[in-house]
C-alpha cells in the first residue's frame, strides 16, 4: 500500500443487527449493531460510506434515520420480509471471552449481496465477516477498487478454508485477531502466522490483539501499536469493526496509502475502538465529536512517543 489515491467513498458489505448485550457492567437490549454498522459509523467520521446489507421488515425508521444522519448512504440496504439479524451475548469478567446465548440470523441467513452501479465504483471496499464465497462474489461486482479490506472469523476458517484462501491474493488488508491468525496459518507464533498468511497472497495482515493493541505485518515491515489505556470497558462488542472503520476512513479521506499514513490510520482506528467500548453497543458513537477523536489521537501519540 504505497500509492496515493483520490478521496472517495468506502463500500462496506456485512451485517446489520440488533444486539442484546450482557457484560460485568450491566445489560442492554436491542442495540443497533452488526459488523457493517460498526464499521460504517466509525468510517463516517472521516469520509463517505456506502452500506450494503440486508434488513428485515421490522427495521425501525428511527434506526435508518440515525445512519443517514451520519452521512451514510443506505441505498444498498436491502429490506426483506422477515426479522433483522439478532444476537444475544454474555461477556465474562475479563471481557476477552463471551458466550452466545441466542442467535437469529433472520434475513441475513439468505443474504446474496448485490451492489448498484454507483456503489460498484467505490475505490475502497471492506468485506465484512460473511461467507468467503459471498465475499468473492460481491468483490467481482466492483469495478476496480484501489484497496480491498477483508475480515473473517473462526467459523469460516474451519468451514470455508478453500474459498477464503483463494480470495486472499485479491486482498490488500486482512484484518483478523490473533486467534484467527493462528488458526488460518496453523502457526502458534503470531509473527510466523502473519508471514505464512502473507505467503498465501494477502498484501498485508493486521492482527488485532484486543487490550494489547494491534500489529501490522507487510512484506517489508512490521508496525505495532498498543491499545489506548482505559480504566473501564463497558462493552467490547464492535470494537474490531470500529477499529477497521476508523482505519479505512482515515485512508480514504486522506487519499494517501504510503506507509507513514497507513500507520497513522492504525492509530486512528485504535482511537475509535477506544471510544466504542465506553458504552453499550454504539451508544458512545452517537455523542462522539470529531474534536474528541483528534484530542485522543494526540494523547495516543504522546503516550507512544519516545
Amino acid at each position: 500500500m504505497t500509492a496515493a489515491v483520490n478521496d472517495g467513498a468506502i463500500a462496506v458489505i456485512g451485517s446489520v443487527a440488533f444486539d442484546t448485550l450482557e457484560t460485568p457492567a450491566g445489560r442492554a437490549d436491542d442495540e443497533l449493531g452488526g459488523s457493517a454498522v460498526h464499521f460504517a459509523v466509525a468510517a463516517s467520521f472521516f469520509t463517505k460510506v456506502q452500506l450494503v446489507a440486508p434488513i428485515g421488515d421490522d427495521f425501525p425508521a428511527e434506526a435508518l434515520r440515525y445512519l443517514e444522519s451520519r452521512g451514510i448512504d443506505c441505498s444498498g440496504l436491502e429490506r426483506r420480509a422477515g426479522r433483522t439479524f439478532r444476537w444475544h451475548g454474555r461477556y465474562h469478567e475479563d471481557m476477552n471471552r463471551r458466550d452466545t446465548l441466542h442467535l437469529d440470523l433472520g434475513v441475513f441467513g439468505g443474504f446474496q449481496p448485490r451492489v448498484t452501479d454507483a456503489i460498484r465504483r467505490a475505490p475502497f471496499v471492506f468485506l465484512g465477516n460473511i461467507d468467503p464465497t459471498l465475499q468473492g462474489g460481491v468483490l467481482d461486482q466492483f469495478a476496480s477498487p484501489t484497496l480491498v479490506g477483508l475480515d473473517t472469523m473462526n467459523h469460516w476458517i474451519d468451514e470455508a478454508r478453500a474459498p477464503l484462501e483463494a480470495l486472499l491474493p485479491r486482498v490488500d488488508l486482512l484484518v483478523i485477531n490473533d486467534e484467527e491468525a493462528r488458526q488460518l496459518s496453523r502457526e502458534t507464533n503470531v509473527a510466523r502466522a502473519a508471514r505464512r498468511i502473507l505467503g498465501l497472497g494477502a498484501k498485508s495482515v493486521l492482527v488485532k490483539r484486543g487490550e494489547y493493541g494491534a500489529i501490522l505485518f507487510s512484506p517489508g515491515s512490521v508496525f505495532a501499536v498498543p491499545a489506548f489505556p482505559l480504566e473501564e470497558v463497558f462493552d467490547p462488542t464492535g470494537a474490531g469493526d470500529t477499529f477497521a472503520g476508523g482505519l479505512l476512513g482515515h485512508l480514504a479521506a486522506s487519499g494517501d496509502l504510503a506507509t507513514p499514513n497507513v500507520r497513522r490510520a492504525i492509530v486512528y482506528g485504535s482511537v475509535l475502538a477506544s471510544f466504542v467500548v465506553e458504552d453499550f453497543g454504539g451508544r458512545r458513537m452517537r455523542t462522539l465529536e470529531r474534536d474528541a477523536i483528534e484530542q485522543r489521537y494526540r494523547q495516543f501519540v504522546a503516550l507512544t512517543e519516545f
